[in-house]
This record gives C-alpha cells, structure tokens and sequence, in this order.
C-alpha cells in the first residue's frame, strides 16, 4: 500500500472510532447509571470516562492528519448510543454485559490496525497513542468477557473471540513504542 493508501486507512478508521467512542460513552452512561453492584457501577463509570478521553485523543490524531470526524457518522453515533443509553435500563444484567465485552472486543483490533496504518504513512508520532487506546480497551474486554463467563448467555451464543494477550499488542513496533 503506498503512503497516501496508508494515510485514508487511519483517517477511515479513526472517523469510525471517533464516532463509536461517542455512541460508547452514550451507551456506558446507561451501563452502569442501570447497575445495581457499585464496584460494577464504579468501574463501568471508569469505562466510560476513559471511552471519552479516547475520543478526545482520537479527535487530536484527526486533526494532526489533516482529517475531521464524519457528520453522518457522529449523528448516527447519537443516536446509537443514547438508545443502547435507554435499552440498557431494559434489557437484562447479562445482555448489556455481554454486548460491551464483544463490542470492546473489536475495538482492540481497530486500533491496533489504525496503529499499523499510522507506520505505515511515517506517523510514528501516534502510534503510541493508538496502542495505549488497544490495550485499554483490551482491559475493558478482559472486565466484560470476566463478568458474562459461564452466564447463560455466554452458554448460549458462546463467547466472542479473544484478544491475542495484551502483551502482544506492542510487539513488533520497537522501543519507542514501550507502554
């Protein structure tokens, strides 16, 4: 891929996750406003503080690269997130776990590929950023996939596919990239 193919990938993906932190701190401001545990409602409130700090470093990469966040996409995250917002006063314990944990899942990956397009377009300067957001993410898998397995609905749909290990997340970009 050349380096202009390497620049629209992050741009693409960063609109993408940009949006979807939006619709994140949406929906977890219902998450744990809907929990009844307080270490539960503790730390979901914690997720969803560090999903709008994303979104704060991701509208920062945006901008470095020249890029703005997507109308469409930023409409279509309000919308999204304010009504897993509602639904997750609705819908049972397990199911509003079970779709954080597969969501952050893939949120994982979505950085660690931004991250591989940032190097590839000589954007050194982000990929720090962008793995630090993959392995809080990962952390956010690891609170989710915890607390559904086992459950029912994880014997039902089986669980989503994990993450490589944490520790893999960084590997193959170098010192400068140590967490």
């Amino acid at each position: 891929m050349d380096e202009d193919g390497h620049r629209r990938g992050p741009i693409q993906i960063l609109r993408l996750a940009y949006s979807g932190e939006r619709a994140a701190g949406y929906a977890y401001r219902g998450h744990w406003r809907s929990c009844s545990e307080a270490e539960e409602r503790t730390r979901i409130r914690q997720i969803e503080d560090e999903e709008w700090h994303h979104r704060q470093l991701v509208g920062e990469v945006l901008a470095s690269l020249g890029a703005r966040p997507s109308r469409y996409r930023e409409a279509r995250a309000v919308v999204i997130g304010r009504a897993i917002q509602l639904l997750c006063h609705l819908a049972p314990w397990s199911v509003s776990m079970y779709g954080a944990g597969r969501l952050e899942s893939g949120n994982v990956r979505e950085y660690e590929v931004a991250a591989a397009h940032a190097r590839g377009c000589g954007r050194h300067d982000v990929i720090h950023c962008l793995l630090g957001m993959a392995e809080v993410e990962w952390d956010h898998e690891r609170y989710f996939r915890a607390k559904v397995e086992g459950r029912w609905l994880a014997r039902l749909l089986g669980l989503w596919p994990s993450p490589p290990p944490r520790g893999r997340i960084r590997a193959g970009y170098g010192p400068g990239t140590a967490a």
